[in-house]
């Protein structure tokens, strides 16, 4: 039985999940596949990914394809509760409540592994984590998994390494259709959608520190210097500082750039990035905010006692008073911001991002009698199908070889 906060909020979930439908091409077109295939009849997946409009029509997908769906969130801010309900009324199970205690998030994930899932669609690693942990009498049915994000497979490969993998996984984040477009681009746009819409305020002409520059912060930094912001860029890897110099970004320590700057967007996967030696030496109101899985990048418990008063300066922020005066203000509690103070990736983004999640889990389901417990990559073949479906979608076309060029670049005597 599903786990909610009000049933009767669907009707404004359901509006949100028909309108990104309507902009999700390549998911729709595997849905009609899948109804009339059923590649998963018979079997349980559950999902743990952050509970909004996009997430909702992956699960109804996949229930099309004959799969009883039980449905979570991944963040306990991300969770929208009209989605939640809406999702709900169409016979998915969900267990999801906005701004629950860790706690309670924990026993949410517990909900919905209790299905004993044949397939499992994670984020971030929390449904791994239990079931490779206090929660692996869950695990007996298993027979494989997909994971969303760079954190997650970080995750992932430290369990292989280990060998405490429960299953085997998928790594759909290091897909080109999710890395390339979604990173880059998806994190690029609704970070900056999340922070403008919170703040009410300019990006033109602020110094926008980006910790960071994988493809996450690729897309951050290019959305801010579009809007007219300057842009340094901190790095611990040297070729990704000498990539933001050549894009023209100023690359220094965080505990330089501290000192300039107007907003703050961590993007990095690790902790402890911004810290209190950082805090002591930031302007007077600066925004910090985080773009990163968990919220462990910007010390936000340190900034919590270093301050003499806590104010909620609007939905979404609070300020943090210092005893020399100055405030610096936090969006979103430093969880993921585009999600914890925005509606996440535009629906066209999480179309490419979902239909290789659906069909990573029916690649897993063909090769069960081979997988092994290990972490596999996505085949080209998925990632070229979503690519041409999404092209054709956007009335754009590509050139294809001949069988002349194929040769000639598969041989040498040429």
């Amino acid at each position: 039985m599903s786990t909610i906060k009000d049933p009767s909020l669907a009707p404004s979930g359901l509006r949100k999940i028909e309108w990104v439908r309507s902009f999700m091409p390549s998911l729709s077109a595997i849905e009609k596949r899948f109804e009339e295939e059923k590649p998963f009849r018979g079997l349980r997946i559950a999902v743990s990914v952050h509970l909004e409009a996009k997430t909702a029509n992956l699960g109804l997908v996949l229930a099309k394809g004959g799969a009883e769906v039980h449905l979570t969130g991944c963040n306990p801010l991300s969770t929208q509760d009209d989605v939640a309900a809406a999702v709900a009324s169409l016979g998915v199970e969900t267990y999801g409540v906005h701004g629950v205690t860790p706690e309670e998030y924990e026993d949410l994930l517990v909900e919905a592994l209790s299905c004993h899932p044949h397939l499992i669609v994670d984020d971030g690693g929390d449904l791994i984590n239990l079931l490779g942990g206090r929660r692996a009498d869950l695990a007996d049915c298993l027979i494989g998994g997909c994971e969303e994000t760079t954190t997650g497979i970080h995750r992932l490969k430290a369990r292989e390494r280990e060998g405490l993998l429960p299953c085997a996984m998928m790594a759909v984040n290091d897909a080109k259709a999710k890395h390339y477009y979604d990173n880059k681009y998806g994190t690029g746009q609704s970070v900056w959608t999340a922070i403008m819409d919170t703040t009410n305020l300019v990006v033109a002409g602020k110094t926008v520190v980006v910790a960071g520059y994988g493809w996450c912060g690729k897309g951050v930094a290019m959305r801010a210097k579009g809007m007219g912001a300057n842009v340094i860029v901190t790095e611990i890897d040297p070729f990704k500082a000498l990539d933001a110099t050549m894009n023209g970004f100023r690359v220094m320590p965080m505990d330089e750039a501290a000192k300039y700057g107007d907003i703050f967007v961590t993007v990095t996967g690790c902790k402890d990035v911004i810290t209190p030696k950082h805090f002591a030496v930031m302007k007077d109101q600066a925004l910090l905010t985080n773009a990163g899985h968990f919220d462990c990048e910007v010390d936000v418990a340190s900034l919590r006692r270093m301050a003499v008063k806590e104010t909620l300066r609007r939905d979404n922020i609070v300020g943090y008073t210092l005893p020399d005066g100055r405030t610096l203000n936090v969006i979103g509690e430093g969880r993921l911001v585009n999600l914890a103070a925005g509606n996440g990736h535009p629906a066209e983004i999480m179309d490419m991002s979902f239909s290789v999640q659906a069909l990573s889990l029916e690649w897993l389901l063909k090769h069960r009698d081979t997988l092994e417990k290990k972490l596999y990559p996505v085949p080209d073949e998925i990632d070229d199908e979503i690519g041409r479906v999404n092209l054709a979608a956007m009335g754009l076309a590509i050139d294809t070889l001949t069988e002349e060029q194929r040769d000639y670049l598969a041989g040498w005597k040429a």
